[in-house]
């Protein structure tokens, strides 16, 4: 018996052993280099095309473009749900998780990306590629906090190292994460110079540091605007960014990396697997008002029923395969904005128009900018006539604050509806009010039903006690973020 109890005591040692060597095996990904050896040009691939895809033209966007009526949401589903006003869809953290869960992996990249550019890292003195990631970290937080309003950020992205990371005001993401990550950015591209250690790995300038430094004051300018409500006195330095930009030679920050076969748009992916989208009726209103050439183009009989959505009404968001829809839906090679040419221009006939100063040039620029991204888009000539009339129906407006909003709508329905969701609450918060939303069921016995932001992702209101204190105690339809009014 006691030879027994002796073996057995020596297998459990050794198997006692064995384990705990396994354990310390069996969470490296032996496949794959691991991440601390990456050179940093080859994780910026993923942080663009992950900002791309996940932050800027993803769901975000597709559901923003219900609530903006940019798009009519349709299919008997989701979007249905959402054209309709659904609680149950609109206001449940479950709706966003996949793109909260994206987003804040994208920021992880991105940190690893900066800390290995700083000083002690991989590629220390990389000083370009330093200034790329901290852009694409301005942008990625502009779109978190400006859809959620307070969200974690300064521990956000580290890992294992803080699981539970607090919530930070949007306030101070304001102030540190964007604006201030955004000079940061500025600083270290100027000092790069025409140093490229990008190259191609950069899907979206080359590596030019010239070009994320345009990019990087356009971006400004934005989010400067956004502060509008809380900062009266901040049009001048949006004016100051925006000719930064220009002067810097933005054209567009676009990602052109679709082939139409194995990489496809995602506006034409969300489509052609699910036809969930279609014309809006307060789009087409807007522009046959207006004799506005685009309308072949954004109103597309692709099912030859020449339907479009009226907002709100429930017979025509069950519908699948039947609605109008704009051609840049489908086509599948089409690129992403990550700021267009003409929101740049709309920024700065906004801010002029609004200081009493002359903003024809601005304005007719970014008319002009927007029918290039048009015409590009028109896959079905079948039955489209456009012509791009651009600088002539651009003389034929008036240039006041309400036409230069509404052309900057009818521009964003390209692909930009997030920043349009962000125009229209902004404008409300000011007492302004350019964009008439006509969906009725955005009042519902005497409520709103319109939300002013969107919910936290599952994933951290689940595992996070302060995102699930946030979670329940914020109101997607009364409480305002920051910027707009609302004190989280």
């Amino acid at each position: 018996m006691k030879k027994h109890i002796i073996i057995a005591c020596a297998s459990l040692m050794t198997f006692a052993s064995c384990s705990e060597g396994t354990m310390d095996y069996i969470n490296k990904d032996t496949s794959n280099p691991p991440v601390e050896i990456v050179p940093a040009k080859f994780s910026l691939t993923d942080a663009i095309v992950g900002t791309s895809f996940a932050t800027v033209s993803g769901p975000y966007a597709f559901y923003a473009s219900t609530f903006t009526e940019q798009e009519f949401g349709t299919g008997n589903n989701q979007f249905r749900n959402a054209e309709l006003r659904i609680k149950s869809e609109v206001a449940a953290a479950t709706t966003y998780n996949n793109e909260w869960n994206q987003t804040y992996s994208t920021v992880a990249n991105l940190r690893n990306i900066i800390k290995k550019t700083s000083e002690g890292g991989l590629n220390y003195t990389q000083v370009d590629i330093l200034g790329m990631a901290q852009t694409l970290f301005a942008l990625n937080f502009g779109v978190l906090t400006d859809l959620h309003g307070d969200v974690p950020c300064s521990e956000a992205g580290w890992g294992a190292e803080i699981l539970n990371p607090k919530i930070d005001t949007q306030e101070s993401i304001y102030n540190e994460a964007i604006l201030g990550m955004l000079d940061a950015a500025i600083a270290n591209l100027e000092a790069a110079g025409t140093v490229n250690n990008a190259g191609d790995q950069d899907v979206l300038f080359k590596g030019e540091p010239a070009d994320w430094i345009a990019f990087a004051y356009a971006l400004k300018s934005r989010y400067l605007l956004h502060t509008q409500f809380r900062n009266p006195a901040v049009l001048p330095l949006v004016i100051e960014a925006a000719n930064k930009a220009i002067e810097a030679g933005f054209d567009g920050a676009e990602l052109k990396v679709f082939n139409g076969t194995s990489a496809i748009n995602p506006w034409y992916g969300f489509y052609r697997s699910r036809q969930y989208t279609g014309s809006s009726a307060t789009v087409i209103d807007l522009m046959a008002a207006r004799n506005d050439n685009r309308l072949a183009i954004y109103n597309f009989d692709f099912w030859e029923e020449n339907i479009y959505g009226t907002p709100g009404n429930a017979e025509q968001a069950g519908y699948t395969q039947v609605l109008n829809i704009p051609t840049f839906i489908y086509k599948a090679n089409n690129s992403i904005h990550l700021m267009s040419k003409s929101e740049l221009y709309f920024i700065l006939a906004e801010a002029k128009t609004r200081l009493g100063q002359d903003a024809r040039a601005e304005f007719d620029a970014a008319i002009v900018a927007s029918f290039a991204d048009y015409e590009v888009s028109d896959a079905y000539p079948r039955d489209t006539k456009f012509v791009n009339n651009a600088a002539e129906y651009a003389a034929s407006l008036p240039l006041s604050l309400e036409e230069v909003m509404v052309q900057k709508y009818l521009a964003q329905c390209r692909d930009e509806q997030i920043e349009a969701y962000t125009d229209i609450r902004r404008c409300k918060a000011l007492g302004e009010e350019f964009i008439k939303l006509q969906n009725p069921l955005n009042t519902q016995a005497g409520s709103n039903y319109w939300p002013e932001r969107f919910p936290y992702g599952n994933s951290s209101v689940v595992s996070n006690p302060a995102m699930e204190e946030a979670f329940v105690n914020i109101d997607i339809y009364e409480d305002k973020i920051w910027l707009f009014g609302g004190d989280r």
